[in-house]
């Protein structure tokens, strides 16, 4: 029905309790809009029931008993796949009789791969929507082969073929996909029976013994370990076969490792992760998503740590320099625990209610990501040098007035001077000491000594965010360019936010400060590549928008569909002032209002933000929800939902467990429920823009446009095209990111995306 959604119906129905009850006192609704269109568009309502109301007394052309499901009848099968030309089907199923496939997730043989809907071979217990989570496996004895013929390889590379799924790990000579060398790659086909295949250790410590070990008197052997191009020629093929699933854990790191062209050029497909499973199964709800922790949390096993193998501290030696021997156990472990994990959890996708989440969402979100940190971005290193020397004067110059406001030298990067000279020597108010008995100067401390007028605090508030530009950015970035291809190539963290949002580090790209002209300075060291042109998307207010879908609120939906000014409306409606005699001032204050809603601002908090008293911003706060009282219907009943069950949910579906929601604890409590508060409206942005991301790239493709997707930084996306196509790409951008909720989602307010093009993210921007 047009004008309403999915929530609202459900809201409707659960009001009313069926359509036809609904339909009859249309008249009682409230809402104008929504009250016509529940009258004029009854009939279509009606139809639209009988269109997907499923027939329990529909014809079938044999009785029910002949329909069950039979066991497979593998000549016949043979037959047809033999007739049809199949034949790695018919390697896949095997010899009509005894063809080996077992009965489970423990026994030790493959169970029969069928289609997922993401079109990827899966076991069978993992498909079933009313199944139950499988039994973890707990690791026991185990079967670790070290592969050193390429006969043996070649082996295991078959029996996944016909197996159609099986754990995969790499180990590297470093964290850094984008740097890293692979030295060798794991495997695991059943739980306890896995491999490690050593392809680049160098020479190796053997004591007089004939044991791998560490020891500074060992003599250095070369090991036995295949030709590096001889096992890329055989894994090639297994990795990027459609028909056989990869499953790991953290794949996006493995698949940008083994895509560089030094490690083989390798496109891994399809793929399933446990760190995205857990991810969605358990955000919010389990103490991390790291295989350590998840061994530990569920298979109640501890793994064997890098350190253990590689040593600690000074000591530690790279991975490819210890014994393949030596290697096997910890890197066999990897891919054994990541397939037990997978068993495990697949499962709970399906039994949980989140199949879509993570296949519509995450899983496709994985090669993008991939793809993105491949590509990298050009950084200008001698921008970043004439602002690391900018920054270095003009610290300099607050350093010698801050010793001038306080009576003497100290250094201000000193937690601990820093407090002595404010609290002890000066004798400020408001200070605050630690357990150590130190004084804190935090930045909440600062701020408010600032907002009271006390300027050396403002000055050293100046000072450290120079100081953090300075180190972190101006000449860490420097730091971060790789010498091989010139750009920077940072890690997207799929795993890092509760609610759905990437974070980023090394560098971290999303947390450079945007209100500040220091903070938009640095984006303009990040350019395009000669001939190249960046463009910079962003989606306008998207969780103010989503804010008033989801609280039904009439007058700010009105206002986005109009596309009139958010914030000068809210000022409009909450100061009674008319729009067309605005101030900037009492828009800034309406603003504040919103985006501090959004985030269940206290009557303290936003009197701190706009420096008012409290007394004044507790009222500013209880005029906009008289004025918008459909928010305020919003935030109580996501309170409710989370008080009830724990967890609350995205528009798509996303489920985000809020913990303390029920404590005792008021601070505790109210943190939860602020928490719950914003969590739809923040996950449900970033599902939208993940829509967003796994369409881009094909359709800027069936378009013709060569364009790639660098950056994501929260709302935003950063693109590289050649300068020819910068325009048409765009339109397409635009037209992408702005239907990136249908067709699961009718939003009651339009998505916006605004796009600019320039040679350096700043100006794009």
């Amino acid at each position: 029905m047009p004008g309403i959604g999915i929530k609202t119906a459900a809201e409707l129905i659960n009001s009313y309790g069926d359509l036809d009850t609904l339909l009859a006192r249309a008249d009682e609704i409230k809402q104008p809009k929504r009250r016509e269109n529940l009258i004029n568009f009854a009939e279509q309502a009606r139809i639209s029931r009988e269109l997907v109301r499923l027939r329990d007394d529909a014809p079938t052309p044999l009785p029910l008993a002949d329909l069950k499901r039979t066991e497979r009848d593998m000549d016949l099968l043979a037959d047809f796949l033999q007739a049809q030309n199949f034949k790695r089907l018919l390697t896949r199923i095997g010899a009509p009789a005894g063809s080996g496939f077992g009965t489970g997730a423990g026994s030790g043989q493959a169970a029969p791969a069928i289609r997922s809907m993401g079109g990827s071979p899966q076991p069978a217990e993992a498909t079933t929507a009313t199944t139950t989570a499988a039994a973890p496996v707990p690791p026991g004895e185990t079967d670790y082969q070290l592969i050193t013929e390429i006969g043996a390889l070649e082996s295991w590379v078959a029996e996944a073929r016909k197996q159609g799924y099986l754990a995969v790990d790499t180990e590297t000579s470093s964290l850094n996909a984008a740097a890293a060398e692979m030295v060798g790659v794991s495997m695991a086909l059943t739980p306890g029976r896995a491999c490690y295949v050593p392809l680049r250790h160098g020479g190796a410590a053997v004591t007089a013994d004939g044991q791998a070990g560490l020891a500074l008197d060992a003599d250095i052997v070369q090991p036995t370990q295949i030709d590096f191009d001889a096992a890329i020629a055989v894994l090639k093929p297994l990795f990027e076969d459609p028909a056989v699933l990869k499953i790991g854990h953290n794949l996006k790191y493995d698949s940008h490792v083994l895509m560089r062209p030094h490690n083989g050029g390798i496109h891994l497909t399809p793929v399933d992760d446990t760190m995205c499973l857990s991810y969605v199964l358990d955000a919010g709800r389990v103490g991390g998503h790291s295989m350590d922790f998840l061994a530990g949390h569920w298979l109640d096993h501890s793994t064997i740590k890098y350190e253990d193998v590689c040593g600690k501290g000074v000591k530690q030696v790279p991975f490819g320099s210890i014994a393949p021997e030596a290697a096997l156990d910890y890197a066999a472990e990897d891919a054994d625990i990541t397939l037990r994990l997978w068993q495990m959890l697949r499962p709970r996708l399906a039994t949980e209610g989140l199949t879509s989440v993570y296949e519509r969402l995450e899983r496709p979100l994985i090669p993008v990501l991939a793809d993105m940190e491949h590509a990298g971005i050009t950084v200008d290193p001698s921008i970043l040098a004439r602002m690391s020397n900018d920054f270095a004067t003009r610290m300099d110059a607050l350093q010698t007035e801050i010793h001038a406001l306080a009576g003497e030298a100290f250094n201000i990067a000193s937690p601990k001077q820093l407090g002595e000279i404010l609290f002890d020597k000066m004798g400020l108010k408001g200070g605050k000491k630690a357990k150590t008995g130190a004084w804190s100067t935090s930045a909440d401390v600062l701020e408010t000594l600032a907002a009271e007028g006390v300027d050396v605090a403002a000055r050293v508030l100046d000072w450290r965010q120079l100081a953090k530009l300075k180190s972190t950015y101006a000449d860490a970035l420097v730091d971060s360019i790789l010498a091989e291809t010139g750009r920077v190539h940072t890690s997207f963290s799929m795993v890092g936010a509760s609610t759905g949002r990437l974070s980023s580090s090394d560098p971290n790209v999303q947390n450079i400060p945007i209100r500040t002209a220091e903070g938009r300075q640095i984006r303009t060291a990040f350019i395009a590549a000669p001939g190249k042109k960046l463009i910079s998307a962003d989606y306008s207010q998207i969780e103010l928008r989503l804010v008033a879908h989801v609280a039904g609120e009439q007058s700010m939906i009105e206002a986005f569909r109009a596309g009139v000014d958010i914030h000068a409306r809210t000022a409009s409606e909450v100061f009674g002032i008319p729009l067309d005699q605005m101030d900037g001032e009492t828009r800034r204050r309406a603003k504040a209002i919103n985006f501090g809603i959004i985030y269940g601002i206290s009557g303290f908090g936003l009197a701190r933000q706009l420096g008012i008293g409290q007394g004044e911003a507790r009222d500013y706060i209880t005029a906009y929800f008289e004025n918008f009282p459909g928010i305020r219907g919003y935030m109580d009943r996501i309170k409710l939902e989370a008080r009830e069950t724990g967890h609350v949910e995205t528009l798509f579906g996303r489920r985000i467990h809020i913990g303390g929601i029920t404590a005792s604890n008021p601070a505790q409590r109210g943190f939860a429920e602020r928490q719950a508060i914003n969590a739809p409206i923040q996950g449900s942005a970033a599902d939208i823009i993940k829509r967003a991301m796994v369409r881009l790239p094909g359709a800027l493709r069936d378009a013709g446009i060569e364009a790639r997707m660098l950056l994501q930084v929260h709302d935003e996306l950063i693109f590289e095209a050649d300068e020819s196509v910068a325009e048409a790409a765009v339109e397409i951008i635009r037209a992408v990111m702005e239907a990136a909720a249908d067709p699961v989602l009718e939003l009651a307010v339009p998505l916006v995306a605004e796009a600019g093009i320039a040679d350096s993210w700043a100006d794009a921007h």
